[in-house]
């Protein structure tokens, strides 16, 4: 994965939130859906547990691009027959 802005994230991208005090667990989750004004995105999340909810990034969050799709998910192709 590569790290990528807030800005520039999108569908499919993993988030996570490094914890705010010590000993604190960072948490994960799926971007499913990018929502507000490009200068202003926020993200409807799954989080690891399945929960889904709104997340309006700050400076302690990390976006990763996926290299590959996940797993159980298939890239449509550029051409189709048909």
């Amino acid at each position: 994965m590569s790290k990528v802005t807030t800005h520039a994230a999108r569908v499919g991208d993993h988030v996570e939130i490094v914890g705010h005090r010590v000993g604190d667990a960072p948490r994960s989750g799926e971007i499913v859906e990018v929502l507000g004004e490009p200068a202003h995105p926020h993200f409807r999340v799954r989080w690891e547990d399945t929960h889904v909810s709104l997340l309006y990034p700050s400076s302690d969050i990390e976006v990763s691009r996926q290299t590959a799709p996940p797993a159980g998910r298939k890239r449509r192709s550029a051409s189709h027959s048909g």
